[in-house]
């Protein structure tokens, strides 16, 4: 009798094994797969009949954990793990050497073993089958933003045209009056039509090619204040009243400098356009549970119900010919995406739109 309960014992432990293991498979997260493995390989240690002094461990290509004791000098039973049918790795339990043999090692144990290891080929396929699509995904995208960009080269060509000219233009005035104290006014205007140039080649540039991100830990509140700062002169042209309600406390947040200070821009220049003369625009700053949420709001018509859709499609735009690419919200979109964040909008009140962006918080 005590051996059939033995038997039954072990029974349970290599069931109970299997379900953990399909649990794990089941709710892996891709992007954690180191979490999962070892998950299993702990697991698979618990399984086996002497578990008191049983290791397990687990070894791919570019990735391998095992448990606390585990060396090569055991009792080793082993398992290849097959990936379409390629041997990528292996899966090993021991005892130690000098109190086990192989034949100590049941055979459902070796069943078990086997089963666990196809389990995992299984799980590793679905991951390259996963990346592979995403992959393709991307190089349709690149190739799709690739034929439009060559469609309207005519296009851009016209947009940057204008600002540049009206720079020469400016230019020369300033050489013939530079006591002229309209020359202040006139080098605003040469800023902003530069910033304007610099900002359109900037979101092409995104938007035709994967531009390097330098992810890094960055202070958010300087990059909000110094963007702000540099749209005074536009705020200051239609005399708009700008409201800051950002925390006063440090906040942290992992990003791409550049940008970041791109995505602020192109929303808060979105705002001041949209905005009536003596409007106000609103941002804020502020930490939400486990996100930081950046708010930028304006009181101009509001996004009506039948573009809400589409105003973050490339080249839609709703501002008149030559004063817009169509490009901003998209390329805003993307690098939201990017920084795993997300972007959202919904009316003001009593009018006009407020852009909501959440960040994770690290």
């Amino acid at each position: 009798m005590a051996t059939i309960k033995h038997k039954l014992k072990e029974r349970i432990k290599e069931l109970t094994c299997l379900y953990e293991v399909t649990s794990i498979i089941v709710n892996s997260d891709f992007d954690q797969l180191e979490t999962s493995l070892e998950a299993i390989v702990h697991s698979l240690k618990k399984a086996l009949q002497f578990n008191n002094v049983a290791e397990a461990y687990l070894n791919l290509e570019d990735y391998s954990v095992q448990t606390e004791g585990f060396h090569s000098k055991m009792t080793i039973m082993h398992a290849d793990i097959k990936v379409f049918n390629k041997v990528s790795g292996v899966i090993e339990v021991g005892y130690p050497e000098d109190r086990y043999f192989y034949v100590d090692f049941l055979e459902e144990e070796k069943d078990l073993l086997n089963n666990v290891a196809i389990a995992i080929g299984s799980l590793l396929e679905r991951k390259q089958i996963r990346d592979s699509e995403a992959k393709v995904k991307r190089q349709m995208e690149r190739t799709d933003r690739l034929h439009i960009l060559g469609e309207i080269t005519a296009g851009i060509a016209h947009e940057l045209n204008t600002p540049l000219a009206n720079i020469l233009g400016f230019t020369e005035l300033l050489k013939e009056r530079v006591k002229d104290k309209g020359a202040l006014r006139d080098l605003d205007k040469i800023v902003e039509n530069a910033i304007y140039s610099r900002e359109i080649v900037k979101k092409l540039m995104f938007f035709a090619c994967e531009m390097p991100q330098e992810m890094k830990m960055v202070e958010l509140n300087p990059i909000v204040e110094s963007t702000l700062k540099l749209l005074t002169p536009s705020l200051r042209a239609k005399n708009i009243r700008l409201t800051k309600k950002i925390s006063s406390k440090s906040i942290q947040l992992r990003a791409d400098k550049v940008q970041l200070t791109q995505v602020l821009f192109n929303l808060v220049m979105n705002a001041i356009y949209y905005s009536p003369v003596k409007g106000e625009v609103v941002v804020s700053v502020e930490e939400k549970g486990k996100t930081i949420q950046i708010g930028i709001s304006d009181q101009g018509e509001g996004i009506g119900a039948q573009i809400e859709d589409k105003i973050f499609e490339p080249f839609f735009t709703t501002k008149p010919l030559g004063e817009g690419s169509g490009l901003g919200l998209s390329v805003v979109h993307g690098i939201i995406s990017s920084h795993k964040g997300s972007i959202e909008h919904r009316p003001n009140k009593p009018k006009g739109t407020i852009f909501i962006l959440d960040f994770p918080k690290l």
